[in-house]
Protein backbone atom coordinates (compact mmCIF):
# COMPACT_ATOMS: atom_id res chain seq x y z
CA UNK A 1 0.00 0.00 0.00
CA UNK A 2 2.84 2.39 0.89
CA UNK A 3 4.52 1.69 -2.45
CA UNK A 4 1.34 2.30 -4.34
CA UNK A 5 0.76 5.62 -2.59
CA UNK A 6 4.37 6.60 -3.21
CA UNK A 7 4.00 5.82 -6.86
CA UNK A 8 0.79 7.88 -7.11
CA UNK A 9 2.44 10.86 -5.38
CA UNK A 10 5.45 10.69 -7.71
CA UNK A 11 3.20 10.49 -10.75
CA UNK A 12 1.18 13.49 -9.62
CA UNK A 13 4.33 15.54 -8.98
CA UNK A 14 5.69 14.66 -12.43
CA UNK A 15 2.41 15.63 -14.06
CA UNK A 16 2.37 18.92 -12.18
CA UNK A 17 5.95 19.70 -13.28
CA UNK A 18 5.13 19.02 -16.91
CA UNK A 19 2.05 21.22 -16.63
CA UNK A 20 4.05 24.13 -15.19
CA UNK A 21 6.67 23.85 -17.93
CA UNK A 22 3.97 23.84 -20.62
CA UNK A 23 2.46 26.97 -19.05
CA UNK A 24 5.75 28.85 -19.22
CA UNK A 25 7.21 28.07 -15.82
CA UNK A 26 10.59 27.60 -17.53
CA UNK A 27 13.62 25.47 -16.78
CA UNK A 28 17.02 26.22 -15.31
CA UNK A 29 18.57 26.05 -18.78
CA UNK A 30 16.06 28.51 -20.19
CA UNK A 31 16.53 30.97 -17.32
CA UNK A 32 20.31 30.88 -17.79
CA UNK A 33 19.94 31.56 -21.52
CA UNK A 34 17.81 34.64 -20.92
CA UNK A 35 20.37 36.05 -18.48
CA UNK A 36 23.23 35.41 -20.91
CA UNK A 37 21.42 37.40 -23.59
CA UNK A 38 20.66 40.28 -21.25
CA UNK A 39 16.92 39.73 -21.63
CA UNK A 40 14.19 38.73 -19.22
CA UNK A 41 15.49 40.89 -16.35
CA UNK A 42 16.35 43.86 -18.62
CA UNK A 43 20.11 43.46 -18.11
CA UNK A 44 22.20 45.02 -20.86
CA UNK A 45 25.78 43.99 -21.48
CA UNK A 46 28.31 46.65 -22.49
CA UNK A 47 31.72 45.72 -23.88
CA UNK A 48 34.33 48.47 -23.41
CA UNK A 49 37.15 48.17 -25.96
CA UNK A 50 40.42 49.44 -24.46
CA UNK A 51 44.06 48.74 -25.37
CA UNK A 52 47.01 46.57 -24.39
CA UNK A 53 47.26 45.31 -20.82
CA UNK A 54 50.47 47.31 -20.26
CA UNK A 55 49.00 50.60 -21.41
CA UNK A 56 46.59 53.13 -19.88
CA UNK A 57 43.36 52.30 -21.70
CA UNK A 58 42.93 48.81 -20.29
CA UNK A 59 43.18 49.51 -16.54
CA UNK A 60 41.26 52.75 -16.96
CA UNK A 61 38.56 50.89 -18.88
CA UNK A 62 38.32 48.43 -16.01
CA UNK A 63 37.64 51.17 -13.50
CA UNK A 64 35.12 52.79 -15.89
CA UNK A 65 33.30 49.47 -16.08
CA UNK A 66 33.13 49.32 -12.29
CA UNK A 67 31.85 52.90 -12.04
CA UNK A 68 29.14 52.17 -14.62
CA UNK A 69 28.12 48.94 -12.88
CA UNK A 70 27.91 50.73 -9.53
CA UNK A 71 25.86 53.66 -10.81
CA UNK A 72 23.70 52.46 -13.72
CA UNK A 73 20.88 49.99 -13.09
CA UNK A 74 20.48 46.90 -15.28
CA UNK A 75 23.88 47.29 -16.98
CA UNK A 76 26.86 44.96 -16.82
CA UNK A 77 29.96 46.56 -18.33
CA UNK A 78 33.25 44.77 -18.94
CA UNK A 79 36.61 46.00 -20.24
CA UNK A 80 38.34 44.04 -23.02
CA UNK A 81 42.01 44.28 -23.98
CA UNK A 82 42.52 45.22 -27.65
CA UNK A 83 45.06 46.69 -30.05
CA UNK A 84 43.81 50.19 -29.09
CA UNK A 85 42.62 53.12 -31.21
CA UNK A 86 42.62 51.93 -34.84
CA UNK A 87 41.50 48.39 -34.00
CA UNK A 88 38.79 49.76 -31.72
CA UNK A 89 37.31 51.90 -34.49
CA UNK A 90 37.17 48.90 -36.81
CA UNK A 91 35.64 46.76 -34.06
CA UNK A 92 32.95 49.33 -33.28
CA UNK A 93 32.07 49.37 -36.98
CA UNK A 94 31.74 45.58 -37.06
CA UNK A 95 29.60 45.51 -33.91
CA UNK A 96 32.20 43.86 -31.67
CA UNK A 97 31.85 46.41 -28.88
CA UNK A 98 29.57 49.12 -27.55
CA UNK A 99 32.06 51.65 -26.10
CA UNK A 100 35.66 52.21 -27.16
CA UNK A 101 38.74 54.18 -26.18
CA UNK A 102 40.49 55.96 -29.02
CA UNK A 103 42.47 59.08 -29.85
CA UNK A 104 40.56 62.08 -31.14
CA UNK A 105 42.55 62.15 -34.37
CA UNK A 106 41.94 58.46 -35.05
CA UNK A 107 38.21 58.95 -34.43
CA UNK A 108 38.19 61.79 -36.96
CA UNK A 109 40.06 59.70 -39.54
CA UNK A 110 37.59 56.85 -39.03
CA UNK A 111 34.57 59.14 -39.34
CA UNK A 112 35.90 60.66 -42.57
CA UNK A 113 37.45 57.50 -44.09
CA UNK A 114 40.92 59.02 -44.23
CA UNK A 115 44.56 58.01 -43.63
CA UNK A 116 44.37 54.41 -42.32
CA UNK A 117 40.62 53.98 -43.00
CA UNK A 118 39.39 53.15 -46.50
CA UNK A 119 35.80 54.32 -45.99
CA UNK A 120 33.83 56.56 -43.66
CA UNK A 121 32.44 55.00 -40.50
CA UNK A 122 29.07 56.37 -39.43
CA UNK A 123 28.46 53.82 -36.67
CA UNK A 124 29.82 55.76 -33.68
CA UNK A 125 29.81 59.14 -31.99
CA UNK A 126 31.60 60.72 -29.06
CA UNK A 127 30.93 60.40 -25.36
CA UNK A 128 33.72 62.83 -24.48
CA UNK A 129 37.44 63.41 -24.22
CA UNK A 130 39.40 62.25 -21.18
CA UNK A 131 43.03 63.39 -20.94
CA UNK A 132 45.89 64.49 -23.23
CA UNK A 133 47.86 61.99 -25.30
CA UNK A 134 51.00 64.11 -25.47
CA UNK A 135 53.13 64.08 -28.62
CA UNK A 136 56.72 63.73 -27.45
CA UNK A 137 59.65 63.99 -29.83
CA UNK A 138 62.32 62.15 -27.86
CA UNK A 139 66.06 62.35 -28.37
CA UNK A 140 69.18 62.70 -26.24
CA UNK A 141 70.87 65.82 -24.94
CA UNK A 142 74.00 64.91 -26.89
CA UNK A 143 72.17 64.48 -30.22
CA UNK A 144 72.32 68.16 -31.16
CA UNK A 145 68.62 68.04 -32.09
CA UNK A 146 66.99 71.14 -30.59
CA UNK A 147 64.12 71.79 -33.03
CA UNK A 148 61.83 69.86 -35.36
CA UNK A 149 63.75 71.30 -38.31
CA UNK A 150 66.91 69.64 -36.91
CA UNK A 151 65.33 66.24 -37.68
CA UNK A 152 66.10 66.74 -41.37
CA UNK A 153 68.52 64.06 -42.55
CA UNK A 154 68.18 62.10 -39.31
CA UNK A 155 66.91 58.58 -38.64
CA UNK A 156 63.61 58.97 -36.80
CA UNK A 157 61.07 56.50 -35.47
CA UNK A 158 57.58 57.58 -36.56
CA UNK A 159 55.50 54.70 -35.19
CA UNK A 160 53.97 51.77 -37.00
CA UNK A 161 52.43 52.35 -40.46
CA UNK A 162 48.78 53.33 -40.03
CA UNK A 163 49.23 54.15 -36.35
CA UNK A 164 48.14 57.33 -34.62
CA UNK A 165 51.77 58.18 -33.89
CA UNK A 166 52.61 57.89 -37.58
CA UNK A 167 49.82 60.29 -38.54
CA UNK A 168 50.93 62.74 -35.82
CA UNK A 169 54.52 62.64 -37.06
CA UNK A 170 53.40 63.30 -40.63
CA UNK A 171 51.28 66.31 -39.57
CA UNK A 172 54.00 67.84 -37.40
CA UNK A 173 56.77 67.40 -39.95
CA UNK A 174 54.52 68.91 -42.62
CA UNK A 175 53.87 72.17 -40.71
CA UNK A 176 57.64 72.45 -40.23
CA UNK A 177 58.26 72.11 -43.96
CA UNK A 178 59.53 68.51 -43.84
CA UNK A 179 58.33 65.44 -45.71
CA UNK A 180 58.13 62.17 -43.77
CA UNK A 181 59.18 60.17 -46.84
CA UNK A 182 61.91 62.43 -48.21
CA UNK A 183 63.50 64.57 -45.50
CA UNK A 184 64.10 61.96 -42.80
CA UNK A 185 64.95 58.28 -42.70
CA UNK A 186 61.74 56.99 -41.17
CA UNK A 187 61.71 53.89 -38.99
CA UNK A 188 58.46 52.18 -38.03
CA UNK A 189 59.06 51.24 -34.39
CA UNK A 190 56.92 50.85 -31.29
CA UNK A 191 57.70 52.81 -28.13
CA UNK A 192 59.98 50.20 -26.58
CA UNK A 193 61.99 49.64 -29.75
CA UNK A 194 62.17 53.40 -30.29
CA UNK A 195 63.78 54.12 -26.93
CA UNK A 196 66.09 51.11 -27.32
CA UNK A 197 67.15 52.47 -30.72
CA UNK A 198 67.88 55.89 -29.22
CA UNK A 199 69.95 54.30 -26.48
CA UNK A 200 72.03 52.13 -28.80
CA UNK A 201 72.42 54.88 -31.40
CA UNK A 202 70.59 53.19 -34.30
CA UNK A 203 68.06 56.02 -34.45
CA UNK A 204 68.39 59.70 -33.59
CA UNK A 205 64.90 60.52 -32.33
CA UNK A 206 61.41 59.13 -31.97
CA UNK A 207 57.85 60.39 -32.06
CA UNK A 208 55.85 58.99 -29.14
CA UNK A 209 52.17 59.79 -28.61
CA UNK A 210 51.22 58.85 -25.07
CA UNK A 211 50.17 60.23 -21.72
CA UNK A 212 53.12 61.54 -19.73
CA UNK A 213 55.18 60.27 -18.14
CA UNK A 214 55.55 57.39 -20.60
CA UNK A 215 57.14 54.28 -19.13
CA UNK A 216 59.43 53.59 -22.10
CA UNK A 217 60.82 57.13 -21.99
CA UNK A 218 61.23 56.99 -18.20
CA UNK A 219 63.32 53.85 -18.63
CA UNK A 220 65.47 55.61 -21.23
CA UNK A 221 65.89 58.65 -18.97
CA UNK A 222 67.11 56.40 -16.17
CA UNK A 223 70.20 55.53 -18.20
CA UNK A 224 70.81 58.53 -20.47
CA UNK A 225 70.10 62.27 -20.50
CA UNK A 226 66.90 62.82 -22.49
CA UNK A 227 65.82 65.84 -24.52
CA UNK A 228 62.24 66.50 -25.66
CA UNK A 229 62.14 68.55 -28.85
CA UNK A 230 59.73 71.50 -28.51
CA UNK A 231 56.86 72.34 -30.82
CA UNK A 232 56.81 76.10 -30.56
CA UNK A 233 53.48 77.91 -29.98
CA UNK A 234 53.24 79.43 -33.46
CA UNK A 235 53.66 76.01 -35.09
CA UNK A 236 51.25 74.49 -32.59
CA UNK A 237 48.67 77.09 -33.62
CA UNK A 238 49.26 76.35 -37.28
CA UNK A 239 48.71 72.68 -36.57
CA UNK A 240 45.50 73.36 -34.62
CA UNK A 241 44.21 75.59 -37.41
CA UNK A 242 44.58 72.72 -39.87
CA UNK A 243 43.44 69.86 -37.61
CA UNK A 244 40.76 70.54 -35.00
CA UNK A 245 41.70 67.57 -32.80
CA UNK A 246 45.09 68.97 -31.71
CA UNK A 247 45.50 71.11 -28.59
CA UNK A 248 48.43 72.82 -26.91
CA UNK A 249 50.22 70.85 -24.22
CA UNK A 250 53.57 70.58 -22.48
CA UNK A 251 55.88 67.99 -20.98
CA UNK A 252 56.17 69.27 -17.39
CA UNK A 253 59.40 70.31 -15.74
CA UNK A 254 60.98 67.39 -13.91
CA UNK A 255 59.51 64.77 -16.22
CA UNK A 256 62.38 62.59 -17.49
CA UNK A 257 64.70 64.90 -15.55
CA UNK A 258 63.83 67.94 -17.69
CA UNK A 259 65.05 71.23 -16.25
CA UNK A 260 62.07 73.16 -17.63
CA UNK A 261 58.69 72.47 -19.23
CA UNK A 262 58.73 71.76 -22.98
CA UNK A 263 55.89 73.07 -25.19
CA UNK A 264 54.25 70.58 -27.51
CA UNK A 265 50.81 69.50 -28.70
CA UNK A 266 48.47 66.68 -27.84
CA UNK A 267 45.54 64.79 -29.15
CA UNK A 268 43.03 63.61 -26.57
CA UNK A 269 42.15 60.16 -25.36
CA UNK A 270 38.39 59.86 -25.76
CA UNK A 271 35.44 57.53 -25.41
CA UNK A 272 33.08 56.77 -28.28
CA UNK A 273 29.80 54.87 -28.27
CA UNK A 274 28.07 52.82 -30.94
CA UNK A 275 25.12 54.74 -32.36
CA UNK A 276 22.82 51.77 -31.74
CA UNK A 277 22.99 52.49 -28.00
CA UNK A 278 19.93 54.40 -26.82
CA UNK A 279 20.04 58.04 -25.81
CA UNK A 280 18.92 57.16 -22.29
CA UNK A 281 21.59 54.51 -21.79
CA UNK A 282 24.45 56.68 -23.05
CA UNK A 283 23.15 59.54 -20.91
CA UNK A 284 23.23 57.34 -17.80
CA UNK A 285 26.72 56.00 -18.55
CA UNK A 286 28.11 59.46 -19.34
CA UNK A 287 26.62 60.81 -16.13
CA UNK A 288 28.02 57.87 -14.16
CA UNK A 289 31.58 58.50 -15.38
CA UNK A 290 31.74 62.28 -15.19
CA UNK A 291 29.72 62.67 -11.98
CA UNK A 292 31.85 60.09 -10.19
CA UNK A 293 35.42 60.84 -11.20
CA UNK A 294 36.36 60.41 -7.54
CA UNK A 295 35.51 56.73 -7.97
CA UNK A 296 37.99 56.28 -10.85
CA UNK A 297 40.76 54.25 -9.24
CA UNK A 298 43.45 55.21 -11.76
CA UNK A 299 45.92 58.10 -11.74
CA UNK A 300 44.41 59.50 -14.96
CA UNK A 301 41.13 59.97 -13.08
CA UNK A 302 42.54 63.24 -11.75
CA UNK A 303 42.63 64.63 -15.30
CA UNK A 304 39.10 63.56 -16.29
CA UNK A 305 36.44 66.24 -15.96
CA UNK A 306 33.10 67.11 -17.53
CA UNK A 307 34.37 70.68 -17.87
CA UNK A 308 36.99 69.66 -20.44
CA UNK A 309 35.23 66.67 -22.02
CA UNK A 310 34.18 68.53 -25.18
CA UNK A 311 37.63 69.97 -25.92
CA UNK A 312 39.13 68.69 -29.17
CA UNK A 313 36.39 66.12 -29.81
CA UNK A 314 36.35 66.66 -33.59
CA UNK A 315 33.34 64.37 -34.29
CA UNK A 316 29.61 64.36 -33.52
CA UNK A 317 28.54 63.92 -29.90
CA UNK A 318 26.16 61.05 -29.10
CA UNK A 319 22.70 62.50 -28.25
CA UNK A 320 22.80 60.84 -24.83
CA UNK A 321 26.16 62.40 -23.99
CA UNK A 322 24.99 65.75 -25.35
CA UNK A 323 21.97 65.62 -23.05
CA UNK A 324 24.28 65.17 -20.06
CA UNK A 325 26.61 68.02 -21.05
CA UNK A 326 23.66 70.34 -21.72
CA UNK A 327 22.37 69.64 -18.20
CA UNK A 328 25.86 70.20 -16.78
CA UNK A 329 26.20 73.51 -18.61
CA UNK A 330 29.23 72.34 -20.60
CA UNK A 331 29.71 73.44 -24.20
CA UNK A 332 32.45 73.20 -26.80
CA UNK A 333 34.34 76.48 -27.14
Amino acid sequence: MFNKKGFLVSALLLALSLFLIACGGGTADNDGGEEAEGEGDGQQFIQILTGGTEGTYYPLGGTFAQVINDNVDSVEANATSTGASVENMNSISSGDGEIAFTQTDIASYAAEGEVMFDEANEDFSAIGTLYPETIQIVTTKDSGIESVEDLEGKTVSVGAPGSGTNANADNILEVHGLDINEDITARDLDFGDSTTGIQDGTIDAAFITSGTPTGAVESLAASIDVNIVPIEPEKAQELMDQYSYYSEDEVPEGTYGLESAVPTVAVQAMLVAHNDLSEDLVYEMTKAIFDNTDQISHAKGEEISADTALEGVGIDIHPGAQKYFDEAGVSAE
